[in-house]
């Protein structure tokens, strides 16, 4: 992408870029770093505040003045029982992973910032959306295969709402988009108001 676009993501989540793609937002990537094992007694809101904001600190070092005329950093993730369900390690984890949340609603929650020239490290807007996601009751078997497809390996809560994990889920109460990793209704209104895009949508 060239430099010029208005928005430097920074995140290499593929599924975000689809997001702001499918809206026809032009932007870079930038993934930026951040410490995302949690703290003992943080509670999930903390950690999604820290977690965040150190992205966000990240890209703006890395992009540099005017390097960019705004930056978007986000982060997602499952909360079940207050514990917060990150990546699987690997297939058993997965498993272990999706056992706790078969059956019942859980938690995504999807935090994100965005900070416009010339202050790229300090947010101009930041948001957290809540999705409750009902999954329906799986058999073992079932739950082997899927995790078996290595469609959730890199996702939160070992599971994709857009791909074959779709099979699980009976209902979404919220942002759909927000599962997957970008509340797109809430960003489109966030962009408009800090004047990073002009009009939205734009035909053409």
């Amino acid at each position: 992408m060239a430099a010029h676009l208005p928005i430097v993501l920074g995140s290499a989540s593929p599924r975000r870029r689809e997001i702001l793609s499918s809206l026809g937002l032009g932007y870079r990537v930038v993934p930026g770093d951040a410490d995302e094992a949690r703290a003992k007694g943080e509670s999930p809101h903390r950690y999604l505040e820290r977690v965040v904001q150190a992205k966000l600190e990240s890209v703006a070092s890395r992009v540099g003045d005017g390097g960019a005329r705004a930056i978007l950093v986000a982060d997602t993730i499952v909360v079940v029982d207050g514990d917060i369900l990150g990546k699987p390690a690997d297939s058993a984890d997965a498993r272990r992973l999706l056992g706790r949340i078969v059956g019942r609603a859980h938690i995504v929650y999807t935090r994100y910032a965005l900070s416009v020239a010339p202050e790229l490290a300090s947010p101009r807007v930041t948001r957290t959306v809540e999705t409750a996601v009902t999954m329906r009751d799986a058999s073992d078997a079932e739950l082997d295969r899927y995790v078996e497809t290595g469609e959730g390996l890199d996702k939160a809560g070992a599971y994709a709402a857009q791909g074959i994990g779709t099979f699980l889920i009976e209902r979404i109460d919220g942002s759909y988009s927000n599962v997957v990793g970008l509340p797109a209704c809430e960003l489109v209104q966030d962009l408009l108001a800090t004047g990073v895009i002009d009009v939205f949508p734009r035909a053409g």
